[in-house]
C-alpha cells in the first residue's frame, strides 16, 4: 500500500468509516521532522499492508487537529473501528514507530 494524502472532507470516509485500521499522520509542510517521516511512513505502509496510512495537513485541517488534541507534530493516531486507539508523537525510525503502535 502507499501513503495517501487526504483533506478534512475525506476524513470521515477514509478514517472513521474504514473497515481496516488506519494510521493518520497529522503533519505540516513547514515541519522538518514531519518531512523526515515521509519515507518512514512509506516503509511502514509496505511492511504492514493491513493498515491504511493517510496524511492530513494539520494547518489545513485545524478543526480535526483540535478535535483530536494535536498540539505537537508529527502526530500519529491509529484508528480502529472509527476510534483512535494509539497515539505517538515525534519523528523516529520505522521500527520504533511500529513498536509504539503495537504492530
Amino acid at each position: 500500500m502507499s501513503v495517501t494524502h487526504i483533506s478534512s472532507s475525506e476524513f470521515k470516509a477514509a478514517v472513521l468509516e474504514s473497515e481496516q485500521p488506519v494510521l493518520v499522520d497529522f503533519f505540516a509542510e513547514w515541519c522538518g521532522p514531519c518531512q523526515m517521516m515521509a519515507p518512514v511512513l512509506e516503509e511502514l505502509s509496505e511492511q504492514y499492508p493491513q493498515i491504511s496510512v493517510v496524511k492530513i495537513d494539520s494547518d489545513e485541517a485545524a478543526n480535526l487537529a483540535m478535535t483530536y488534541q494535536i498540539d505537537s507534530i508529527p502526530a500519529f493516531l491509529l484508528f480502529q473501528n472509527g476510534r483512535p486507539v494509539k497515539r505517538v508523537i515525534g519523528a523516529m525510525p520505522m521500527e520504533a514507530l511500529a513498536m509504539r503502535l503495537g504492530l
